[in-house]
């Protein structure tokens, strides 16, 4: 296939992706809303583009064209793309979108002759520029033809075609539900053990589960990371956790499918709660935000 690609949104995400790609042998034409951040890519072999058609005009027919923007600018990006596009040309959508939006996307722009995948991407930052997790839903043959691009930008093993337009972005929002619970389990456990009266060393306790225990995982080595960086008493760290959309949507579908999922919609609330009630649990969660996502995390006297 011809590795030249179209990508729009060069944020945490998209940078680490766009880099990720330029050496894997791809040619990228990349543009970004603010161009300073399109002249930053620009430096490393990418091909500048300041407008959409620009970055149409420097790719050639059929293009590939992945968009890296917050859901909420989706519907703009496609509505002010397809016109500059053809027939055959495919559109990715490896945002956070909420799924019923994606397979609205696949239906409209099928009627246009247009092609789209939705790819959930998970790994934050550090995944898009070393290998991310990636769950690809959409038409099989388009995704059959672009694969070497899903392999490219993932770890060894790590994507998949999970189903028609839509299920891509599916399956991540569930993914980022269960991520929610949990984060909330681990930041809970280690309120407790820092309220306990054996003096515990939390640094070293994470640092121990992390060897062989059933509860080994990258986020418990996340949280040993933030430990060292913050202190184990995270006194830097907000203790009111942010929410970006993922886990109130995987709510919102549970209820539709008639399915119970108190601890994903009890870490949901606690998020919620904890704006006005911050603790030591929101502290942890936060950190954890910070070390995988880059997520920000405000200062207590902010």
């Amino acid at each position: 296939m011809n590795k030249k690609i179209g990508y729009i949104g060069l944020g945490k995400m998209g940078k680490g992706m766009t880099l990720n790609l330029l050496e894997k042998g791809w040619s990228v034409v990349a543009f970004n809303r603010t161009p300073e951040a399109t002249k930053e890519v620009a430096e490393f072999g990418a091909t500048p583009s300041y407008t959409l058609a620009e970055v149409v005009e420097n790719l050639e027919s059929p293009r590939i064209i992945w968009l890296m923007v917050p859901h909420q600018a989706v519907d703009e990006v496609v509505a002010d793309l397809v016109p500059l596009l053809s027939a055959g040309d495919t559109i990715i959508d490896g945002g956070n979108s909420l799924y019923k939006n994606s397979i609205r996307h696949g239906e409209e722009l099928a009627q246009k002759e247009i092609h789209f995948l939705d790819a959930g991407t998970s790994g934050g930052p550090h995944g898009a520029r070393e290998g991310a997790c990636t769950m690809v839903g959409g038409e099989k043959d388009i995704f059959d033809r672009y694969e070497e691009l899903f392999k490219d930008i993932s770890v060894a093993n790590g994507y998949a075609y999970v189903g028609k337009a839509g299920a891509g972005h599916f399956v991540k929002m569930v993914h980022n539900g269960i991520e929610y619970g949990m984060m909330q389990a681990i930041g809970e456990g280690f309120e407790i053990m820092k309220k306990s009266p054996f003096e515990l060393n939390l640094s070293n306790i994470a640092n121990l589960y992390n060897h062989e225990s059933v509860i080994e995982s990258r986020l418990v080595g996340w949280l040993e990371t933030a430990f060292k960086e913050y202190g184990e008493d995270l006194e830097a760290i907000s203790g009111s956790v942010k929410h970006s959309g993922e886990g109130l949507w995987t709510v919102e579908t549970a209820r539709e499918f008639g399915v119970l999922v108190p601890i994903i919609e009890g870490s949901l609330k606690f998020r919620e709660d904890s704006q006005s009630n911050p603790s030591y649990t929101g502290q942890v969660v936060s950190a954890l935000r910070n070390q995988f996502g880059g997520h920000e995390v405000a200062k207590k006297n902010d």
